[in-house]
């Protein structure tokens, strides 16, 4: 089985020092407790950039940003869902908001906005 989705690495500028979104998920059924960037799977018919910004809103109120060009990196992973093997892309863009306020969607408990080095050490 396969997945693919599209996620963000959302950062801002706050003092002079950028930080970077993570959100949090507690673990539940087929979820590990995760610290994570922004990000879902693709819809049929959606281009990837319609998903991430579908995606962005969905989990955290923020439409207004900007892409940065030319990057675009791609990991692949398995994980096991209802005793399956999946096989995941996800696929991130870089963007750059000056928005502070998030709206959690009610697939996340928490989030942060983290300096580099924080948030190498929270994610999963």
């Amino acid at each position: 089985m396969k997945e693919r989705s599209i996620g963000i690495i959302l950062f801002r500028k706050a003092n002079k020092e950028i930080k970077y979104l993570l959100l949090y998920r507690k673990p539940h059924e087929n979820f590990k407790e995760s610290w994570d960037f922004p990000k879902g799977n693709i819809e049929e018919k959606e281009s990837e950039i319609e998903t991430l910004k579908r995606e962005l809103m969905e989990e955290t109120g923020i439409s207004n940003f900007n892409l940065i060009k030319n990057f675009k990196e791609k990991i692949q992973l398995f994980y096991k869902k209802d005793g399956n093997t999946i096989f995941k892309e996800i696929i991130f863009y870089l963007g750059e908001t000056k928005t502070n306020d998030i709206k959690l969607s009610y697939e996340h408990d928490d989030f942060k906005w983290c300096n580099y080095e924080d948030a190498i050490k929270l994610l999963t």
